[in-house]
């Protein structure tokens, strides 16, 4: 940052067209010395000291200039902040089974919109420490708890089917996202769980795993992917090629609505890629901490460059006034 102390030193530049109109004033006066004919010096050029007669009195202007911007004391400013509390920590848990090969997002796949649009959330945060759990017949840690998010998107970008056997084990996922939040400093902590299956696999059911949440005050936002009913589905024939089947969305809204409810959390549908952006915003908008943030400034004087400059061309200035462009009385 660049600011100026005393900007009310800038009111002097007001001075300098003013000399300047006295300067041609008083260069306009009747002469001293009267000649009865100087008809004869009408022709004679103009000597490169009469063109430049002005250099003397423009440089005692920039003198006069410079001597201002000193006066106002010029600084440049670093600035210093200091965050006095924790921000949101943030779990997403995401269902990368093969149901979420479901093209009922057309153009692209639940998974792909899903990535999507979990990205686009992670770049509208800043303070926040975010990580990503995926699951399917089990789960792991994708990225831990982290604010760099350039790291974390290129994970969500390396998500993809098959990392992990299939099946939906949802409370193994929300487990796994718990026990990266469980001994987390920061004031609000929660999961948001997309899945667009019902609980198939793992050793923990989804309410076991939603009871301990509970009991750690984490807060879980549960979203149901898919459309209902029969949506396509691609299969890849090794004879055939790809083809697409009809499958039924079996999307366990009762349990998620549950488990959303047990930790004060909510719970969304997103029957397209519309409304799961804007369920996103909405949990934006919920899961906000405000940061108490003490800021320093600290400003290196930038005067002296304009002192010394005003005093190097008073020196030239009187220079040339003692010599070239010397008068005489």
């Amino acid at each position: 940052m660049f600011q100026f102390l005393h900007p009310e030193y800038f009111g002097l530049f007001l001075l300098i067209p003013l000399l300047w109109l006295a300067r041609l004033w008083y260069r306009k006066r009747p002469p001293t010395i009267r000649f009865s004919d100087v008809n004869r010096a009408a022709g004679t050029k103009k000597s490169w000291r009469q063109r430049f007669s002005f250099l003397p009195a423009f440089l005692r202007l920039a003198v006069l200039s410079f001597l201002i911007l000193g006066m106002a004391r010029p600084q440049k400013g670093t600035r210093n902040t200091e965050s006095s509390t924790f921000g949101v920590d943030i779990m997403i848990v995401m269902d990368i089974s093969g149901s979420m090969k479901a093209e009922d997002f057309h153009p692209q796949n639940r998974l792909f919109v899903a990535k999507d649009v979990t990205k686009r959330f992670i770049m509208g945060r800043s303070t926040d420490r975010i990580g990503l759990v995926i699951f399917s017949k089990e789960s792991f840690t994708q990225c831990p708890l982290t604010v760099d998010y350039g790291v974390l998107i290129n994970l969500v970008d390396e998500v993809r089917f098959g990392m992990i056997e299939d099946g939906t084990a949802i409370g193994m996922g929300l487990i796994n996202g718990i026990n990266r939040l469980k001994d987390s400093p920061a004031k609000n902590k929660i999961v948001i769980l997309l899945t667009d299956g019902a609980n198939n696999a793992g050793a923990i059911d989804p309410l076991t795993a939603v009871g301990i949440a509970q009991a750690l005050g984490i807060k879980v936002y549960t979203i149901g992917i898919g459309r209902p009913g029969m949506v396509p589905i691609p299969v890849d024939d090794p004879v055939f090629g790809r083809r697409y089947a009809q499958i039924q969305s079996d999307i366990d809204e009762p349990t998620l609505q549950k488990m959303a409810q047990m930790t004060g959390g909510r719970f969304f549908r997103a029957k397209d890629p519309q409304g799961l952006q804007q369920i996103f915003k909405e949990i934006d908008a919920l899961e906000k901490t405000k940061i108490k943030v003490k800021e320093f400034w600290e400003f290196d004087e930038k005067f002296r460059p304009w002192v010394i400059g005003a005093l190097a061309v008073l020196i030239f200035e009187l220079f040339l006034s003692g010599t070239v462009f010397r008068r005489l009385p």
